[in-house]
């Protein structure tokens, strides 16, 4: 076996992915028609943009083509058949803003059922577990809002949401805005993380400092993201001891951040910081889990220790309990020791052609 297929088959925990940027193009072209959203371009070429910005603007009107229940259990549906396919993915969480969705009419019963009946569809059939975490778009929400998503998940309580998270531009909301909803989340047993430090950021606008904020403030067990955080070597170091999951985004939405990203990916591994891959926006990005891999593999030079190492640090990382988490040890532990014996010895390098985005699929 070739060291591409291997990364392939490795099996992987995906803790790092918005189902608003995981919607297949034609999809989304589709339920545009349907509940008569107006998007800018066709399907082949929707998915672009000059810089961050003009990303967040396109994924907040795709999300407005997402009404009904039927609906999101399409895309939920959709998006693991992806995950499988294409990533060898066996547990996910998902991010979901229910705020994207109601300035179109969603409300937050149909939005969460929704995609609880597609991801127990695709659970059925493809064996890929998967919960939810409610998101607060930063650039877009106030702080009343995200008590609002709160009284939302308490008014309509489901096992599968599990959590809370915080996106968007980090400077438009740093973490101390969101104290209160984060405290009362943990009141309520939520599991909590933010997005912070994030390289499309200055280091003025996501700023190493995020990160014991979001630890001591908002008492987040993870975070997403984190890159800036490497320039200051203290809060590093207490990162790495802490051993607080950080949830990288492999592929960038800004072309020019993706060779930089890897690196400071690289950096932080070595720093002892427990860091998972994930994929982001996958279908926005053009990208999928074994596509970031492959990429992050090939910038590295990444070994199969290592590879073992960021398999299992999914697991851990999760928010599943414990039974489920000694379920998957097991089984990833068997698989990667089959893998690792059918491995060509010789066989270490990656072709270059994977650090290639994939071209917008139609289905």
């Amino acid at each position: 076996m070739g060291y591409s297929d291997f990364i392939d088959l490795v099996p992987k925990v995906e803790l790092h992915l918005h189902i608003a940027g995981a919607v297949r193009a034609t999809t989304l072209v589709e339920l545009a028609e349907k509940n008569g959203v107006l998007l800018p371009r066709p399907a082949e070429t929707l998915f672009q943009w000059q810089d961050f910005y003009g990303f967040l603007e396109i994924l907040r009107l795709g999300a407005l083509a997402v009404k009904d229940r039927e609906d999101f259990a399409r895309v939920a549906y959709e998006c693991i058949e992806d995950l499988h396919r294409d990533g060898n993915v066996r547990h996910t969480e998902i991010f979901f803003n229910p705020h994207y969705y109601t300035p179109s009419g969603a409300i937050y019963p149909d939005i969460v059922d929704g995609l609880i009946e597609g991801l127990e569809r695709a659970e059925a059939e493809f064996g890929v577990s998967a919960l939810l975490i409610a998101c607060i778009d930063r650039s877009v929400c106030l702080p009343s809002e995200a008590l609002e998503m709160l009284d939302w998940i308490a008014g309509h309580p489901r096992h599968q949401v599990v959590g809370v998270g915080l996106d968007g531009a980090e400077r438009a909301g740093p973490p101390l805005v969101w104290v209160e909803a984060w405290r009362r989340a943990a009141r309520a047993g939520l599991r909590r993380t933010a997005h912070v430090c994030e390289d499309n950021q200055t280091l003025f606008e996501g700023p190493p400092t995020h990160f014991s904020h979001c630890r001591d403030a908002l008492g987040c067990d993870r975070l997403d993201h984190g890159y800036n955080m490497l320039a200051d070597p203290a809060i590093t170091a207490r990162a790495a001891a802490e051993g607080v999951p950080f949830t990288m985004a492999c592929w960038s939405s800004i072309p020019g951040n993706r060779g930089p990203r890897q690196q400071r990916i690289k950096r932080m591994y070595e720093a002892g910081l427990n860091i998972v891959l994930g994929t982001d926006d996958p279908t926005f990005f053009r990208t999928t889990m074994n596509h970031c891999w492959r990429t992050l593999f090939a910038a590295t030079g990444w070994q199969p220790a290592d590879a073992r190492r960021l398999s299992l640090a999914g697991i851990e990382a999760s928010w599943l309990p414990e039974a489920q988490k000694e379920i998957l040890r097991a089984e990833f532990a068997a698989r990667l020791d089959a893998l690792e014996a059918a491995l060509d010895p010789a066989d270490r390098a990656l072709d270059e052609a994977v650090q290639r985005p994939r071209p917008v699929m139609p289905g």
